[in-house]
């Protein structure tokens, strides 16, 4: 199994979301993760990173009902591991990882996604910062960054900008088959 977390940041990440309005991001993207559901057909959905489930709370605030629904988050252990479905989503997540275990996580993203992958990045500073007194987003990053991240591992269908909560991106990929 990759190391995608260190025990320090998880302490930290368990702190955090204490405060019932960290993880909010998901509501936001829900009624377009739930028009990506519907034009695609896919309805097992893999959440990495679903902290307090919002993403579910969102998609049936949409109408949608996701007939196998797989939250993962290491600060909910109770969720267990990742695990795969046709549509794995990753909402304002991935710019809050160690930047040392960006490559095990796309990586892991990677292995559990069978048919398409969403994934949105705020590219900016983050309103909140962690108690060591870095800001939350340990990754700000470009999309150009990013994009040569997730090309190893994805052929990218679609790439939108956004400006929700600030500066960023969300994309809808598809896993390369021969990695």
């Amino acid at each position: 199994m990759l190391d995608t977390i260190t025990n320090d940041y998880l302490q930290q990440q368990r702190r955090l979301h204490q405060n019932p309005n960290y993880g909010l991001a998901s509501l936001s993207f829900a009624p377009i993760f739930a028009d990506v559901m519907r034009q695609t057909g896919c309805s097992s959905v893999s959440d990495y990173g679903a902290g307090k489930k919002r993403l579910l709370e969102g998609l049936q605030k949409a109408g949608v009902n996701p007939s196998l629904y797989l939250p993962y988050d290491p600060v909910f252990p109770e969720y267990g591991e990742p695990q795969s479905a046709d549509l794995v989503c990753c909402i304002d997540v991935l710019e809050h990882i160690e930047p040392e275990l960006i490559d095990n996580v796309i990586l892991e993203l990677s292995n559990i996604t069978t048919k398409l992958g969403f994934f949105s990045i705020h590219m900016g500073p983050a309103g909140k910062t962690l108690e060591d007194g870095r800001n939350a987003h340990l990754i700000q990053k470009p999309s150009s960054w990013w994009l040569k991240k997730f090309i190893n591992y994805f052929e990218i269908l679609h790439l939108q900008t956004h400006q929700m909560m600030g500066n960023g991106i969300w994309i809808l990929v598809t896993r390369k088959e021969n990695i």
